[in-house]
């Protein structure tokens, strides 16, 4: 997961998950491979049991998006193995479940800074405690971030909530706690992922593609 100012990388494995996270701004091409030979010194995935990468599809940071894309593409060619894409700002809720900010009956209001005064967002829920996407991605500026009427409680979450105070008095009004600092963490993709690879959801190195939302 390389979509923000994070770089992390886990492994997860026989249900136990090992992870390196780190704020790495404009570090992240230099650190993702170091954290991954930590982890798996020799680098031969099928030889350690791995079926699948999962990696952080965006939305996000443009070059942090890359990095992943082209790493998850070698990867994946070198080891003939699938790549399973999962939402970044899924992966940042459920990254404030594990930390217990937000509860499994929620709704969260995932948002990353996306520069230029706007903010990519989505809504997410939890199934059997998995996060995903209920409405979204959506790049725009704060101020025109639009959440139905029926949720009437949730929690905001990540980078995108520095421009809280833009966000429509309405909306304001529905939100329950505010995380601005909470970045998402590689080992939250682990359940998003899993739930994928029981779908069949799953891409050819070639099909290795960011979400850019723009």
């Amino acid at each position: 997961e390389t979509a923000t100012e994070a770089c992390s990388v886990a492994l997860y494995r026989q249900g136990a998950c090992e992870e390196r996270h780190e704020e790495a701004p404009r570090k992240h091409n230099e650190r993702v491979f170091s954290m991954l030979r930590e982890l798996l010194p020799d680098g031969n995935l099928r030889a350690h049991g791995i079926d699948a990468i999962a990696w952080g599809n965006g939305p996000g940071s443009f070059t942090g998006l890359r990095i992943a894309a082209s790493a998850v593409q070698g990867l994946a060619f070198a080891n003939r193995l699938p790549a399973v894409g999962v939402s970044t700002l899924a992966c940042q809720a459920q990254t404030a479940l594990r930390l217990g900010l937000v509860n499994r009956d929620e709704v969260v209001l995932s948002m990353l800074d996306a520069r230029i005064n706007e903010v990519y967002y989505a809504l997410c829920g939890f199934t059997r405690g998995v996060a995903e996407v209920q409405q979204g991605p959506v790049a725009c500026g704060a101020g025109s971030v639009a959440v139905d009427a029926s949720v009437t409680s949730m929690a905001a979450v990540g980078s995108g909530c520095r421009f809280i105070e833009e966000l429509t008095g309405e909306l304001r009004s529905r939100l329950r706690v505010t995380a601005p600092d909470l970045l998402p963490s590689a080992r939250d993709l682990v359940p998003g992922a899993l739930a994928a690879l029981a779908r069949g959801e799953l891409q050819r190195p070639q099909e290795v593609q960011p979400v850019y939302v723009r």
